[in-house]
């Protein structure tokens, strides 16, 4: 009777494990198909915001490279988004503008999302190569999350501009 007993303990306890390491897997999936629906989300506000700085200054490739990064189906995201980057680094930004400034703002959360996409990607994929995920089929249901390779989207003589600019308007009214 002890044997009996203590086989079916070992069964629950393993089935328990399994059942807590396939929720963990898939809610890191999740995790991962998240972030980079809110990274794309991101990416087009970015494109959007670099479309309304291209016609108000006059810069054709940079409208082009934002409509580009707009429409791009989603096995050209990568290049069309990393031309708009290259695009955003060489064109001259003014911070008067407020639509350069929400053009800077979106560059940071672009920034940031990207950081929270590749941590759960990595995760993800840690989770995958588990021994006991490969061995038990656990992820197979689940499409493998890949990393989404950008040029990270830094503006940072704008960025000094925009401190600047802040700065200032708080020593006016002090004074």
């Amino acid at each position: 009777m002890r044997e009996v007993l203590g086989v079916l303990v070992v069964v629950v306890v393993l089935a328990a494990y399994l059942w807590w390491t396939a929720h963990r897997v898939q809610r890191v999936h999740i995790r991962a198909a998240s972030a980079g629906r809110a990274l794309d989300q991101h990416l087009l506000r970015r494109a959007a915001a670099a479309a309304v700085v291209a016609e108000h200054a006059g810069h054709v490739e940079l409208y082009a490279a934002a409509r580009l990064a707009l429409d791009a189906a989603p096995d050209d995201r990568e290049e069309a988004e990393n031309d708009l980057s290259r695009q955003l680094a060489s064109v001259p930004l003014t911070a008067a503008d407020p639509a350069t400034r929400a053009l800077v703002a979106t560059s940071r959360r672009v920034t940031l999302a990207r950081q929270v996409h590749t941590d759960t990607v990595r995760d993800a994929l840690r989770a995958r190569r588990r021994p006991v995920v490969r061995v038990f089929g656990l992820a197979r249901r689940y499409p493998r999350p890949a990393y989404f390779d950008i040029v990270e989207p830094a503006l940072p003589e704008l960025t000094e501009l925009l401190i600047a600019q802040r700065s200032e308007p708080a020593a006016v009214e002090a004074a």
